[in-house]
């Protein structure tokens, strides 16, 4: 039967990858690696980079498919993400079906951790669900952008006893969550923690954390520090030509 692994491979180092995860590297015969575009070229090498390095035996072979494009400025949100997941699961199903043998094994590479704001797993159970293609997967953990930002800031991720919640900024310009002192954002490009400027707030901002281009600003959230890290976060993106960010916001105790 074929077998799929869903690789954590942490934030951006290479150090970052696991025991586990080098050895399932190793099992692997296929690594399916999607193209972003120009734009994230550096994601395809990085993950090259940790072939080269962690893969032992030279029989493997990399495919690279074209990552289908998303709608940035959709007038449904939530129908605009579900078609790009069809899309995308219809690019899984072809790679599972047909550049692997029925004894073989692939692997997709995930940023990250797989079980933290990444869709690799919805998309692997919705081509099982699809009933195309037979095969068995098995998802290993990695060093979430989380863990590596409040690592890097010598922080945790939670004061003592208090509630930390995770979410994106898109949910956090609805308002503060409820009950919640430390909040960890994601996937915001409109810099939302604007609203919370002045508010007694901490913030631990990080950008391309673990990779050499890793920045971090930290410190009490006024408008200094808010203006530094739209400037710095602005012009990062303009260099690299693209931007992979987030920040943990603290209400102090």
């Amino acid at each position: 039967m074929r077998k799929i692994y869903a690789i954590g491979i942490g934030a951006g180092d290479p150090e970052h990858l696991t025991v586990q995860a080098i050895d399932r590297l190793n099992r692997a015969d296929v690594f399916f690696v999607l193209d972003k575009g120009a734009a994230k070229a550096d994601l395809v090498r990085l993950r090259r980079q940790i072939l080269d390095r962690f893969v032992t035996g030279p029989g493997y072979r990399v495919v690279s498919p074209q990552d289908p494009e998303r709608d940035r400025k959709p007038l449904d949100y939530r129908a605009a993400v579900a078609d790009w997941h069809r899309l995308r699961a219809d690019v899984y199903e072809r790679l599972i079906r047909d550049e692997l043998g029925e004894d073989e094994t692939g692997a997709f590479l995930v940023w990250g951790d797989p079980s933290l704001y990444d869709s690799t797993i919805a998309l692997i159970e919705a081509v099982l669900a699809r009933g195309t293609v037979t095969f068995d997967y098995e998802v290993v953990p990695g060093v979430s952008s989380a863990s590596a930002l409040v690592a890097r800031h010598r922080t945790t991720m939670n004061q003592i006893g208090r509630a930390v919640q995770f979410t994106t900024g898109r949910r956090l310009a609805d308002g503060w969550p409820t009950d919640a002192d430390d909040v960890f954002v994601l996937l915001d490009a409109h810099t939302t923690f604007d609203q919370f400027v002045d508010q007694g707030m901490w913030i631990y901002w990080g950008a391309y954390v673990g990779t050499p281009e890793e920045i971090l600003l930290s410190g009490p959230l006024d408008e200094a520090l808010a203006e530094r890290i739209r400037t710095t976060r602005t012009e990062a993106r303009e260099r690299n030509g693209w931007i992979m960010d987030t920040y943990l916001l603290r209400r102090p105790q």
